[in-house]
């Protein structure tokens, strides 16, 4: 859960998995141009394919290969893990 976490705390990767929620299985390119029509981010693909892997290493998004482009899917299961665990602590705070 802490990659999770660490995944979330970045305002550009927030950014990347609200263009995948609002459009999953898109190429790099397509995301790059979604953050900056969007969300008005401006960043090179080399930093985005950074905020990637970091997504990918938490186990937020997928990636496959089609042929030359990769494909990336958003995995929500994290997400849903984490407001679980949130939903529970608040919970807790609230009864006490």
């Amino acid at each position: 859960m802490d990659a999770t976490f660490t995944a979330i705390a970045d305002p550009t990767r927030r950014a990347l998995i609200d263009a995948l929620r609002e459009r999953n299985d898109s190429s790099l390119f397509d995301l790059c141009s979604r953050l900056m029509s969007v969300s008005g981010i401006a960043i090179s693909r080399q930093a985005v394919s950074k905020h990637i892997a970091v997504l990918e290493a938490a186990g937020l998004l997928s990636v496959r290969k089609t042929g030359r482009t990769n494909i990336h899917h958003l995995d929500t299961t994290r997400l849903d893990e984490v407001t679980a665990w949130l939903n529970a602590h608040t919970n807790t705070q609230e009864e006490a």
